[in-house]
């Protein structure tokens, strides 16, 4: 009996850990071998869901991101979803990887002979959500200029997120 029931726990564990890897196996990693990368984190105090449906507002993104221009979604709000944005002049167009309401978001992004790859995730404890955001971008000129993309990313990231914290905290 007792080693059925251990069979019984190691093949429902093994099953679990299986389901979990699958249901997050659409989040596309960055590449951290990229010559540019930066991750960040802020806690916004403000749900989950309300963080999510402001992030997730692509056509709105130029009423709170100052830095972001003309930004429109090409269909739903699902994988491989495009849309097109442009930010410091640059116009790209992205292709969305992760679309899991109030947790993870996800996109790629090509431009300029540049890849970049950018994700978002979502942590509510008590009202307050954690938002950590991490990209990598990669191609010759990441390669070229990666000091000063590096700088520029890293503050471009702050950036959106205080940007973010500004918006979902309206009431």
């Amino acid at each position: 009996m007792f080693k059925k029931s251990i069979l019984f726990i190691a093949v429902s564990l093994t099953v679990s850990l299986s389901s979990f890897a699958q249901n997050n196996s659409n989040m596309k990693s960055i590449n951290n071998n990229a010559p540019v990368k930066c991750s960040k984190t802020i806690t916004i105090h403000s749900s989950s869901e309300k963080v999510w449906a402001v992030m997730t507002n692509i056509n709105n993104w130029a009423s709170w991101q100052t830095d972001i221009s003309k930004p429109k979604l090409n269909g739903e709000l699902k994988p491989e979803t495009t849309f097109d944005w442009k930010t410091g002049g640059a116009k790209i167009h992205s292709t969305l990887h992760t679309v899991e309401p109030n947790e993870r978001f996800g996109w790629t992004g090509k431009t300029l002979g540049m890849f970049a790859i950018h994700n978002w995730l979502l942590n509510e404890t008590n009202g307050q959500t954690v938002v950590s955001v991490d990209e990598s971008m990669e191609g010759f000129f990441a390669k070229l200029f990666k000091s000063s993309f590096n700088r520029n990313l890293d503050k471009g990231m702050q950036r959106w997120l205080d940007l973010l914290k500004v918006e979902s905290e309206k009431k």
